[in-house]
């Protein structure tokens, strides 16, 4: 499904810039453009947007203003704020009231493309979250009239990793334990902070708390390679062939499709490996989701 955008500036210089890129590259289509806050409040109401691109400064009310109005009538659409202003304060209170990126003024056609597939993954990933959720309530209700046995969770977690291509890996226990621990404590509603997870795993190999802590971090360690063991993996599959059935589900939903790129660029031209970066918190959320919904499959 295309994305639709509303843009608002009052520099029409920009607008037509921002209307050209995300159209000629199709990430999108633009539903309408305002010169400003009151009147782009308006418009966004009415047309309900994927995305708005916002000015921050502007004549009649500037965008953060702007966003905490849409916010307080119900829109619940992504930012994205557009701006030449490198105040540190500034952009700390566009960040808390919601807004998803920067894009810098004067305009790059690079920085544009690149933040908007960034949000576009984000909002492919929340909708994905949201979608389990949704799934595992109608189970919930349907075992409480019916009556259900659950598989067993190991069952569920030992394909995905097969898939992910690292059941071999070390660290693959760690996550296995990770989500016992989480099935055990009801985690799905308020995913824990990764230290918690490391040392709740810790706990089950050590009993003093100088070996937990020294535990706690090489269970980090394990995972964090163990992770990026699976974005190589899913960066090959996707160089031979980019239409393969598990890059395509995996690769975007268990990671930052930008990381993705970024290892695949790197293996397609031989550079030489770098650390890399992982965001480990989404991908043990998304494989805590993904059991849960096998379980109750």
């Amino acid at each position: 499904m295309s994305l639709s955008f509303i843009i608002v500036d009052d520099d029409p210089v920009s607008r037509r810039m921002l209307q050209n890129i995300i159209e000629n590259c199709g990430l999108g289509e633009v539903a309408e453009m305002a010169e400003g806050g009151s009147e782009g409040v308006r418009v966004i109401l009415e047309k309900n947007p994927d995305i708005v691109l916002i000015d921050l400064l502007m004549p009649d009310q500037d965008g953060i203003e702007t966003i905490t109005q849409l916010k307080h009538q119900g829109y619940n659409g992504k930012f994205i704020m557009i701006s030449q202003i490198e105040n540190k304060e500034m952009v700390g209170q566009a960040y808390q009231k919601g807004i998803e990126f920067f894009i810098h003024k004067p305009i790059n056609r690079l920085e544009v493309e690149a933040v908007l597939a960034k949000v576009n993954e984000r909002r492919k990933y929340e909708r994905h979250i949201l979608e389990i959720k949704q799934s595992l309530a109608k189970f919930d209700i349907l075992e409480a009239t019916l009556g259900r046995t659950e598989r067993a969770p190991r069952d569920c977690i030992k394909p995905i990793l097969l898939d992910l291509g690292i059941i071999g890996e070390i660290g693959s226990k760690d996550i296995i334990a990770i989500m016992e621990y989480l099935i055990g404590h009801g985690g799905a509603r308020d995913f824990p902070p990764l230290k918690e997870l490391y040392e709740a795993v810790a706990r089950t190999y050590k009993q003093g708390k100088s070996d937990i802590d020294k535990e706690s971090k090489a269970v980090e360690q394990r995972i964090r390679r163990t992770v990026m063991a699976a974005l190589i993996n899913l960066a090959s599959l996707g160089l031979t062939d980019y239409c393969n059935p598990k890059f395509e589900y995996y690769a975007p939903l268990y990671f930052d499709f930008q990381d993705v790129r970024l290892k695949m660029k790197a293996m397609d031209e031989e550079l030489k490996p770098e650390k890399g970066k992982v965001n480990i918190k989404k991908f043990l959320h998304v494989f805590y989701m993904e059991v849960l919904e096998k379980m109750k499959g």
